[in-house]
């Protein structure tokens, strides 16, 4: 009996053993499994139909098994390196001439037998155009830039599909068309650019209506920006929202509406899945049309309604300095380019206000919004569109979309490929006060002169009470003189510091003057 029973505890013992190295091979095969079929790819804009970069290196990246050796070939070049352990890989081809010979580039993997090989790609400008629904805004709906398909050539695009991640992304969902962007400002900037450039042109859309700038923020900005790092703590904190993200993403599509509202005005998400998949993609720079909805209110962080609380209109200028900072060294391009969308002309006050005429310059209008998005100037390598003359006094998206992009191409030539052109309207230089006479002086202007015919318009005036008053002015030479009989003794000068002035004043090339005022006082 003793026997048999210590005969059946070694078969247990067996048993037990076998299992347990049964259940361990289970849960490491398909860890071995995985490694092993490590599956080699590309960046998600190398594709087919791609623009490059001309004049720059080229950077070329990936993923593949580890340790194998990857080889890019392209335009008589050869580059190789070694996929490191985590299977990540990248290489730099030199910088190329701009071509419209359609070229193919083949990437290899010592460890796949199946290369991969781009067909038609061209090397040219290549810009990124992101921001809100003023950059989404359709062709279609913009009848003046509509006109420009026909004769449009040498473009094409890549839609970044509009999505959002909890953590940074390498890839994204999209593909290079030869054809221009489905956005008014997009396009337009392209066909200025491409006719005055000759060379193709490149445009990588990523963006999204309603979206604040921290949306399209890196969580390391919490870092440098006080209020952002208060939304992601408040963010990290808040299970409920990031359970509802989830379910979004992992439920039906299409997107309800409102879970596509409630998506796009998160913060920092839209980066993990928009932009981020995009670095370190070679470009010349990146156009900026954003800024309504941190236009909610002038200090910003309100409580309610949750999709207000973001940097307001006061401080949207430091903070946009530092995002344009982070974005070059993302790319590691000191030299990227930003070109900023000014807002243009709307005529609705911030209701902290009621009480004052939403034509008065104190008035809480985007004219404070104006002069946040100047302040990218500070910056070297920047420029702000001026876009005063331009916009809808009750529509927020307004049609007049051509003059953006042509504006833009402008700055573009003038400031980044050094074609003598005119890009800059009028910008203040100084201002002399004679007695209740005040003269104002100004910049890139060779002949001041109105649109109209007429007197210039725009122009307010106060002396040390803060009290402003409409002044009539008028031209002398390059000049302005104001003058105003309410004021006895004017000190400060505003132009064009309402939410939709109505501004005249420009320079030989027809571009407007740049808004601007002399004081300081708080709004």
């Amino acid at each position: 009996m003793k026997r048999n029973f210590g005969f059946s505890i070694r078969c247990l013992i067996i048993l037990l053993v076998l299992f347990v190295q049964v259940s361990i091979f289970a849960e490491t095969k398909p860890v071995l499994k995985s490694i092993a079929k490590t599956t080699f790819q590309l960046g998600s804009l190398f594709k087919d139909h791609m623009v490059l970069q001309r004049d720059m290196p080229i950077p070329v990246w990936g993923k593949a098994a580890a340790g194998s050796t990857i080889t890019v070939h392209f335009a008589n070049y050869k580059k190789q390196t070694i996929a490191d352990s985590n299977g990540k890989w990248s290489v730099k081809l030199s910088a190329l001439k701009g071509s419209f010979e359609p070229k193919t580039m083949i990437i290899s993997s010592s460890m796949d037998e199946k290369a991969i090989k781009i067909s038609d790609v061209l090397v040219g400008e290549v810009w990124i155009c992101s921001g809100q629904s003023n950059m989404q805004f359709s062709v279609n709906g913009a009848p003046e830039v509509k006109k420009l398909i026909p004769s449009a050539k040498n473009i094409r695009s890549f839609k970044v599909k509009n999505t959002v991640a909890l953590e940074p992304q390498d890839t994204c969902e999209g593909t290079w068309e030869v054809n221009y962007p489905n956005s008014a400002v997009a396009f337009s900037f392209a066909y200025f650019l491409e006719k005055s450039a000759n060379v193709p042109v490149g445009i990588i859309l990523t963006s999204w209506g309603s979206s604040s700038i921290e949306a399209w923020m890196p969580r390391d900005m919490t870092e440098t920006v006080p209020h952002f790092k208060v939304m992601m703590d408040e963010f990290d904190a808040d299970i409920k929202t990031k359970n509802r993200i989830t379910a979004i993403l992992d439920g039906p599509k299409p997107w309800k509406k409102d879970e596509d509202i409630f998506l796009r005005r998160q913060s920092n998400v839209l980066y993990n899945a928009m932009m981020h998949p995009l670095i370190p993609y070679a470009c010349r720079g990146l156009v900026w049309y954003q800024g309504e909805r941190n236009a909610q209110s002038m200090n910003g962080m309100l409580k309610e309604p949750w999709f207000s609380r973001n940097s307001g209109i006061l401080k949207y200028g430091d903070v946009l300095k530092e995002w344009i900072k982070r974005y070059r060294k993302g790319w590691g391009n000191k030299e990227l380019n930003f070109q900023v969308v000014m807002l243009p002309g709307y005529g609705k006050v911030l209701n902290t206000d009621k009480d004052i005429d939403p034509k008065s310059p104190n008035a809480h209008s985007w004219a404070w919004m104006r002069e946040s998005q100047l302040k990218a100037l500070e910056l070297p390598n920047t420029s702000v569109i001026n876009t005063i003359d331009l916009g809808d006094v009750k529509n927020i998206h307004p049609k007049d979309k051509l003059p953006v992009g042509k504006r833009l191409s402008l700055m573009a030539l003038k400031n980044v490929l050094n074609k003598k052109v005119k890009a800059l309207g009028p910008t203040l230089k100084k201002v002399k006060i004679k007695k209740n006479t005040i003269v104002v002086c100004f910049n890139n202007v060779k002949k001041l002169k109105t649109t109209d015919g007429k007197a210039p318009t725009g122009f307010w005036l106060s002396d040390a009470s803060g009290k402003w008053f409409p002044a009539d002015a008028k031209l002398k030479g390059n000049k302005v003189v104001i003058k105003i009989s309410e004021v006895e003794k004017p000190l400060y000068v505003r132009y064009a510091f309402t939410g939709k002035p109505n501004v005249n004043l420009v320079n030989e090339a027809d571009l407007p003057a740049y808004p601007f005022r002399t004081d300081s006082f708080k709004p």
